[in-house]
């Protein structure tokens, strides 16, 4: 039987910093420290959030501020460990603490405990 894991999701601004460096990279580094299985970031194309503000690509493929989603997946007990420090470094955007399934986890790929 496959351990249960839960999936956090981190929703920011790309532009968004923590001290000098770029909040998701901030981040990501922090999650690596803690020893997380692994971490993802992606970049989104297109989207807005609370404040209705609209993220896109714009004339000549230059972007506003555009989305960032940072995915980690772990053990529960582990991530909610992490989540009241990461929460103090995102100021505007949102967490999610997902349910979900491990189908498969190659052994290049970090390990979930």
């Amino acid at each position: 039987m496959k351990p249960p894991v839960k999936m956090l999701r981190i929703f920011v601004e790309e532009t968004d910093l923590w001290h000098t460096q770029p909040l998701y990279e901030a981040i990501v580094r922090r999650l690596r420290q803690a020893g997380m299985a692994g971490a993802t970031v992606q970049q989104g194309i297109m989207g807005f959030g609370s404040h209705g503000k609209m993220h896109q690509k714009r004339l000549f493929g230059i972007s506003d501020d555009k989305p960032v989603i940072i995915t980690v997946v772990d053990n529960e007990e582990k991530l909610r460990a992490i989540i009241p420090e990461i929460r103090g470094m995102v100021k505007e955007g949102m967490m999610l603490l997902l349910d979900v399934e491990l189908i498969e986890r190659h052994p290049n790929h970090g390990a979930v405990e």
